[in-house]
This record gives C-alpha cells, structure tokens and sequence, in this order.
C-alpha cells in the first residue's frame, strides 16, 4: 500500500493538460502515493446537474490531499441552459464546486506564493517574494444571495438604509443581493495563520489588506481581530492598508511586502496581482488549506479554447505539486521540486508560448522531470 492517497481531479478544459504535466514531475520525484481520480467540473453539471458529486465528496473524505485542476464556471442563468433537457426547470442552482470544497471541509486557508525565479522574461523584478494569506470560506464568497430579492429581504434593506431607502419600491427581479459575511473567528484565524507562518518562515511583517474606512462593520471586525491577533507576535511587526492603496503600493515597491492577509474577495484580487508580477497565472499556485484536508491547484481558470491543445504553461500546477509535498511533509522533495523548476526557468530553453517560446505544456514538465534526475 502506498504511503499516500491523493484525490485526482483534473476538472476540465486545461485542468486535464496541467495535471498530465503535474503526474509527470510527480512521478519523477518517486512520491510514494495512490493517484484516485475524481469526477468534478461543467460535465458533471451538464449530465447530472451537479458539478461536486457526492461520490467526490465522499472520496476527499479519505484522502491525505488532493490535486485539482481547473473547471469551468458560469452565472447561474447561462448554467441552467446547459443542463440537459431533463434536468432543466427542476429548480437546480449552479455553485461553484471549489467554493463548495472549501466551505464543506473548511478549508479556510488559501495560501498563495508569489515568488519571481530569475531567468523569468515576465518577471516585473527578480527579487518579488511575497505570500498572500487570503480567507477562504465567508466573507462575499459565503454564498449568501439573493436574486429576486425576498419580502423579507427587501424589507430589511430598507429599514437599514433609511432615510436614504434607494431599495424601496423596486420589484423583487430589479436588483440582486450578495451578502458579506465576515465572522470573528473567521477573521481571526486566518491572520493568526498568516502571523504563525511569517513566525516560522523568519518573515518580519504581516500586512493586513482591509477597506475598513468605508466597509465599515464587516472589515471594521477584520481589522480589529487582526490587531488582537497581532499583540501575541511582539516579534513581527503588522501594518494595515486599504485594498485600492495596496494595489498602488504592491506595483510601486512590491519588495517592501513580506506577508499579506486579507477577507476572501481582496485577497482573491491582490494575489492575482502579485501573480502578474511574477509572470502571470501560469506561475500562481495555490493551496486550499484545513486542519485535516488540503486542495491544491494553480489559480487560473479553465481556457477552454486552449483544450487539449498542450499549450499553456504548466508550471503554476507543478508549484501547487510542491505546495502539496510540503503539507504532507515531504518538504526535501519539495525544496527538491522548486530547485527543479528554477533551474528550467533560469536556463531558458524550454519555454511554453507566454514566456515567448514554442514548447508544450508536457515538455516543461519534462524538462523539469530531467532537472530532478540530475
């Protein structure tokens, strides 16, 4: 029996080339595990109205982690018109399936490394090394909306925003409701989980990404928490910014930033960000972290016009392959992984088409592969 059992779940459009690419440096590195696949993604809506089937769910629940690729997602209106014919009308609402994962096994980490390798032609500066701590699991990404708007719903609006009252009057199908849920503890330990990393990692400050001044009452309870939190690391010091500044000031001086920690939406924008600085979403992984459970994949979406093609650049899935190792502990073969990739980047001469060359998807993994054997 392998040591490990990792849930398999390329999802579709690109998700299926990048992980091929993945298994490949995966099975260089000699990981001592059991690959089982996973159904996941748009055809599993299309056929079966759901995208996360239980018989996935079920698998993640024996797994030590999972490596997952890419889905396509839509508005749930366009959603519905893909169903096939027998399961439209039925009252089916499309979520996105990762959304799902992270709210199902609480894994409220999304940890995100924005890290420029040298010899990288994309890169803004060589000497980027940032880490994103982005909350995962409320926040406006709860799932919490409205569309019509209930009575009820609308009658609350209402009273909230007096004398103002924009909302009534309008009919229930005029506007739509998205709720922003942020809870204390919630908020709490998602920057205690960044303040325990840069404690670990020898990092000096953490940056708490927030919109506190006009968002009033849910960053307001962020911001506050992050502070409680940060009076028990008298060794790293913390400050704050808004998330319009920090975009300004991650692009003007993005080495003056160490860690950053963030409610789900800011942190889901500042670290795509931080990717483009780096190289783009070819280089962005990401790792969906709980206490018993952890999801790891590249931050891009599914490019379904590049399909099977082998033309996108694998290299953000292999990352997220190293973030994996680390989790499960296995962190010499994943200082091993990164050593592997840095060299393919620095050398120069396998390059898929946004770095400017003409290499394919698989042949980075490969050279990648090599650079392990050697």
């Amino acid at each position: 029996m392998a040591q490990y059992r990792i849930a398999w779940l390329p999802g579709d459009g690109i998700g299926n080339d990048v992980m091929e690419a993945a298994r490949i440096v995966l099975d260089g590195i000699r990981l001592d595990a059991d690959y089982v696949p996973g159904d996941i993604g748009w055809d599993f809506w299309c056929r079966e109205g759901d995208a996360l089937p239980a018989r996935t769910i079920a698998l993640l629940k024996g797994v030590h982690a999972a490596m997952f690729g890419a889905i396509t997602s839509k508005p749930a209106w366009a959603a519905e018109t893909e169903l096939v014919p027998a399961l439209r009308g039925t009252g089916l609402v499309y979520r996105s399936p990762i959304v799902r994962m992270r709210q199902l096994f609480d894994l409220y980490v999304c940890l995100r490394p924005c890290k420029a390798y040298p010899g990288n032609p994309l890169n803004f500066k060589d000497t980027i090394d940032l880490v994103i701590f982005r909350e995962n699991t409320e926040d406006l990404y709860a799932g919490v909306e409205f569309s019509p708007v209930p009575a009820a719903v609308a009658s609350a609006l209402a009273a909230a925003s007096k004398p103002f009252a924009p909302f009534t009057g309008l009919a229930p199908d005029a506007y739509a409701v998205s709720c922003k849920v942020n809870t204390r503890k919630g908020s709490a330990r998602i920057v205690r989980a960044a303040f325990e990393y840069a404690k670990q990692a020898g990092r000096k400050k953490v940056t708490v990404v927030h919109k506190a001044n006009v968002v009033r009452a849910t960053d307001g309870l962020f911001l506050e928490e992050a502070r409680k939190v940060a009076a028990d690391y008298p060794g790293i010091a913390m400050d704050d910014a808004n998330v319009d500044a920090i975009c300004m000031w991650l692009l003007k001086n993005p080495t003056s930033y160490e860690v950053l920690v963030a409610p789900n939406l800011y942190g889901d924008i500042i670290s795509d960000l931080a990717a483009q600085m780096v190289g783009g979403l070819g280089f962005g992984c990401s790792g969906n972290i709980g206490e018993k459970l952890a999801v790891f994949e590249p931050s891009h979406g599914s490019a379904p016009k590049y399909a099977g093609q082998y033309k996108v650049n694998p290299i953000a899935t292999i990352l997220a392959a190293k973030m994996m190792l680390d989790w499960l502990g296995e962190t010499a073969k994943g200082e091993r992984l990164e050593r592997a990739v840095a060299a393919v980047i620095r050398a120069g001469r396998v390059r898929t088409y946004d770095m400017g060359g003409t290499n394919t998807t698989l042949e980075v993994a490969e050279a990648v592969a090599r650079e392990l054997k050697g």
